[in-house]
């Protein structure tokens, strides 16, 4: 392998800052990720941009915040701003399991090790930087602060907590994907505006004052929520919030939202409008070495950089608007894609990787194939309230056709470097079902289908139903599971044209808000007579900034303030848990117990009859003429 100049990755020595000839950093970025220099890590984006922009930028990646703080410190006071984030994932998520366990490794350090970075390492390191150089400006984002904007419930602590803003002492929060926002205040900062008075770019949020009066902007609208304070004496106060956050982070003429804070007030600018195609492309045309930083050579693999180090990341955003997820809440509902050429161009990228054998790993995005779907009339989503596209129905006015990404793909196949790209973003299945989506009248589903399965898929394909029940469906925004079978339907159709075995594999979530303990039993016995043994299985997490999480805190939705049963004590939550493993010896025993405790015979019956006496049923009922129900004989 060809060894670069050092000066190809952005510094994270001060030896590093001497080679380039500075006397002093600009902006000090703190992560609390490993540095792995490619446009699927945050700090990298962030750290391209600020460096596109013309300002000397320096990264401390996993900071040591125990010892005398010397990373903190390493470059010094720079001109203009300190900016932090925790890293691509919350960190208490990053963490801790749904059963609140400390994870035993980390994704996004070398060698998978865990301990590299502390609890709300947002606020830890926003703290440790006030407290070093308190006349210096920190901007934070990334997803821990986005989604902590404003008053949250913390799982781990089991409580509400204030805007992020209000516990570490930052000047002003970006959320959302943060490039549009970064690139107007760092056109502010050079100007001489210093980062703590910005007060009229779009999605920043900062407090002030509760004296001081709103400076008007745009012509912006102005949003009240219920107090920090009220939330705390009443959930339905905070469950009525969060309707007000979701509702206004998906519009395009979103309004302005403050909420008062102790003796401040939290004031949040309304989004940006979604990133065309050109600032996409600006965004991954930055030049990334594609590569981890060398000081990690020694330490071993990254895990999360091993993963994705042969993916292309097509498009951002998803217009689901899952309750558990919080994508939309992040990157947005309304799709932001690349345009072709810089997709291939990243292509020509990777197929240059000294260690690349001719395989992509994934052609994807949030969704698989959500590729340049967006409204037909974009003047009637400018006006649109609704947190989904696709629930309960699908929008008539989204354009749902799948041909720009079956070009893509076809592209992609037949450049002379490849081999083989798969598909390994979740397939959005709902849309392929001609009974769910009616926009098939040219084949177009049926056409990607055929490409997909055909091509694009490594040995198995993953797909999201999460539930069986129509009532936790519908809590968590998705469609009915009579859809998912009916795309497998499909899907086996194809298999069986072309002779394929590629089982599909889905995934579910147990004691997720809505789903009683019965309908983890109906889940278990649904996915057995489906040939099933599932895998891709997890325990739901409130994370914050989700629908879900609001229901589990509160008891009630969010947007009916109607109450909703949901599993929260541990053994409540280790109950329905179990259903998954129903074929596990261990197991049995207590589902048969608990089965009958429920009065639930018929469940039992389905989940732990005996092989032999099931080949049995199926004679007599085939000698008397009633086939039994086929099973998938591509059995996990």
């Amino acid at each position: 392998m060809l060894e670069r100049p050092i000066t190809d990755w952005l510094p994270l020595t001060k030896k590093e800052v001497e080679k380039r000839g500075w006397d002093e950093v600009d902006v000090v970025l703190i992560s609390g990720d490993a540095y792995v220099d490619h446009p699927a890590f945050g700090t990298a984006v962030i750290g391209r941009i600020i460096e596109s922009e013309g300002f000397k930028i320096a990264i401390v990646a996993q900071p040591n915040w125990k010892d005398d703080l010397r990373d903190f410190k390493k470059f010094g006071k720079p001109k203009y701003f300190f900016g932090v984030t925790a890293g691509c994932m919350d960190s208490m998520v990053n963490h801790y399991t749904a059963n609140k366990r400390l994870r035993s490794n980390d994704s996004y350090t070398p060698g998978g090790e865990a301990g590299y970075r502390p609890d709300y390492a947002t606020t830890v390191y926003t703290q440790i930087l006030k407290k070093l150089y308190p006349d210096v400006p920190v901007l934070i984002g990334g997803i821990e602060a986005s989604l902590r904007r404003v008053t949250h419930y913390d799982y781990w602590q089991d409580k509400l907590m204030p805007t992020i803003l209000f516990d570490s002492g930052a000047d002003m929060l970006v959320y959302g994907m943060g490039e549009q926002p970064l690139r107007e205040i760092l056109r502010l900062v050079r100007q001489g505006v210093p980062l703590d008075t910005i007060r009229n770019v779009n999605q920043i949020a900062f407090l002030q004052e509760t004296q001081e009066s709103l400076q008007d902007f745009n012509n912006w609208e102005t949003v009240e929520m219920a107090s920090h304070e009220e939330c705390l004496k009443d959930k339905i106060k905070y469950a009525a919030n969060f309707k007000i956050v979701e509702v206004e982070s998906n519009k395009w003429q979103a309004n302005r939202i403050i909420q008062k804070v102790g003796k401040k007030t939290l004031v949040i600018n309304p989004p940006f409008k979604t990133m065309e195609e050109k600032e996409m492309d600006k965004s991954f045309d930055l030049p990334y070495t594609r590569l981890p930083h060398p000081k990690y050579k020694k330490r071993g693999a990254i895990p999360a950089y091993e993963m994705i180090k042969f993916s292309v990341n097509m498009h951002r955003g998803c217009f689901g608007g899952c309750s558990f997820c919080t994508i939309s809440a992040h990157q947005g509902k309304f799709i932001a894609s690349r345009s072709q050429e810089s997709i291939m161009k990243e292509v020509d990228e990777i197929v240059k990787h000294p260690e690349f054998k001719g395989y992509i790993s994934d052609l994807g995005g949030p969704s698989a194939n959500m590729y340049r779907m967006k409204g037909k009339d974009e003047s009637i989503c400018n006006r649109c309230q609704s947190p989904s596209c696709i629930h309960p129905v699908i929008c008539s006015n989204l354009d749902t056709s799948h041909k720009p990404l079956t070009e893509i793909y076809r592209k992609v196949d037949s450049h002379p470097g490849i081999k083989k790209a798969f598909v390994g973003s979740g397939v959005r299945y709902d849309l392929l079902v001609d009974d769910f989506n009616k926009n098939n009248q040219d084949g177009n589903h049926d056409e990607y289908m055929e490409q997909l399965v055909t091509r694009h898929v490594s040995g198995r394909l993953k797909v999201a139903p999460e539930h069986t029940s129509d009532n936790t469906l519908r809590i968590m925004r998705k469609p009915s599971f009579k859809y998912f079978k009916k795309f497998k339907e499909k899907y086996d159709r194809i298999q069986d044209k072309h002779n394929l075995k590629q089982p599909l594999i889905p995934y579910f979530i147990s004691s997720h808000p809505g789903c009683e303990e019965a309908d983890m039993a109906n889940l278990a016995a649904e996915t057995k007579d489906l040939g099933f043994q599932l895998e891709q299985v997890q325990d739901f997490t409130p994370t914050p900034m989700t629908v879900a999480e609001v229901i589990y805190y509160s008891g009630v939705h969010p947007y009916t303030l109607q109450p909703v049963a949901t599993a929260k004590t541990r053994e409540e939550k280790q109950n329905q848990n179990r259903y998954f493993f129903w074929y596990k010896p261990e197991f049995k025993g207590w589902i048969k117990q608990r089965l009958q405790k429920l009065n639930r015979p018929d469940l039992a019956e389905r989940l732990l009859a005996n092989p032999q006496k099931q080949a049995a049923d199926k004679l007599i009922a085939e000698t008397e003429g009633k086939p039994a129900k086929k099973k998938n004989k591509f059995r996990r």
